[in-house]
Order: structure tokens, then C-alpha cells, then sequence
């Protein structure tokens, strides 16, 4: 990634493009505002995920075209700009800018059956599961939502009355937190904030790390 300068917050017209975006996601809106995009969404974003290199590794920013060839949605771009952080697939670091402001997040999305299972094994097995029951508790009270696809039924091959067999419904987990548009969001002090979220999630990122297969 080119360097992009000192990060010196997310100006507030970005939020307002995409909310735009929502409602008229159209190629003519885009290439209207593409350098204003650049200028005000993409190199803030490159300037904060460099900034944050230091201490979580590289990230990937992702394309702001939608892929349409599979999808019955014909929208041609994306109504947020995300970027992720993360050395095996589907663990790591989050962070977007969208029509409702930042949010920022991290966790596991799981790419395969291999990793949904050694991922409830983790969860039943006494030290490693009661260990991932605290970091869950401990991320809820901080205000992140737990999210992620879920069996409504007991998984296969686990006890009915297993104390954490709603956390063993789950095949994934992304701890979220939609922080909106707070005053700081467009200042140089949004860095801080959202490296204090990932750091928040760094225990869930560790767990996932060292107990879930990759993939």
C-alpha cells in the first residue's frame, strides 16, 4: 500500500456520499464524486489501517465495485468502505465508514466445515471453552455485538445440557461495534479510538487464532 500521510480523521462528507449512495447507487453518482472519494474516503482510510500496521499487521482494503455476476442485486458499487487486518482467512481486524458512520469489529467468519467444527470443539472443551465464554461476556459488556451465522438447533455430536450450548449453535463469531458518528470521527484522534475497539477484540482474535483450523 502507498503511504497516504498522517491519518488526520475521516471527513464527515463521507458518510454523506454513501448515504447518497444508498438511495441512487448508480455509475453516474460515482464517477461524479470518484476524486472526492479518493481524496476524502479511500486515503484516510489507507492513512489509518498504515498507522495501525505497527501493532496488528497489514490490511487489505476492499474494493469499492460489487461483484454482480452471481448476485440478483445489479448495484454497482459497495455503500461502505471496509478494510481488514488479518493472517489466516476469515480471522482478523475490521473497520468501515458507511452511510451510518464507523463501525469497527473483529472476530472469525468461518470458510469451511473444518473450521466451524474445531471451532465448537474449542468451545466445549472445559479450559479452552469456559476460557472463550469470559472474552464473549467480557465483549458484551464493552458494547460490541456478537454476531455471525448459527444453528437454531443443537449441533450434532454435542449434549443437550452442555452449559455452553448456545454458544456451541454458533459457526462463526464477529464482535461489532457501530460507533455512528461521534465528534472525533473527522478528527486525528478517531486512530486512538478505533485502535482501543481492536484492542478490545485482540483476546477474541487470539482464541480464534490458536484454536480454530485454518482453513
Amino acid at each position: 500500500m502507498a503511504n497516504s500521510g498522517a491519518f488526520g480523521g475521516f471527513p464527515a462528507w463521507g458518510v454523506s456520499f454513501y448515504q447518497e449512495l444508498e438511495d441512487n447507487n448508480t455509475k453516474e453518482l460515482w464517477a461524479a464524486n470518484k476524486a472526492r472519494w479518493e481524496r476524502e474516503v479511500r486515503e484516510p482510510m489507507l492513512a489509518l489501517v498504515e498507522e495501525l500496521e505497527d501493532e496488528f499487521g497489514p490490511a487489505k482494503l476492499f474494493r469499492p465495485n460489487r461483484d454482480i455476476r452471481f448476485s440478483a442485486d445489479k448495484s454497482p458499487y459497495k455503500t461502505h468502505q471496509g478494510a481488514i487486518v488479518g493472517q489466516t482467512a476469515g480471522v482478523g481486524y475490521y473497520v468501515q465508514i458507511s452511510g451510518d458512520g464507523l463501525a469497527v469489529g473483529g472476530g472469525f467468519r468461518t470458510h469451511s466445515p473444518v473450521q466451524t467444527e474445531s471451532f465448537r470443539r474449542a468451545i466445549a472443551a472445559a479450559g479452552s471453552g469456559v476460557e472463550f465464554e469470559r472474552i464473549v461476556a467480557a465483549l458484551g459488556r464493552a458494547g460490541f455485538d456478537l454476531e455471525g451465522a448459527a444453528l437454531k438447533t443443537r449441533p450434532k455430536g454435542f449434549d443437550i445440557d452442555h452449559p455452553r450450548l448456545d454458544l456451541l449453535r454458533r459457526k462463526e463469531i464477529m464482535a461489532i461495534n457501530r460507533v455512528g458518528t461521534p465528534a472525533w470521527l473527522s478528527k486525528p484522534a478517531a486512530l486512538q479510538h478505533v485502535r482501543s475497539y481492536w484492542r478490545g477484540i485482540r483476546p477474541l482474535v487470539d482464541w480464534v487464532t490458536e484454536h480454530v483450523a485454518p482453513e
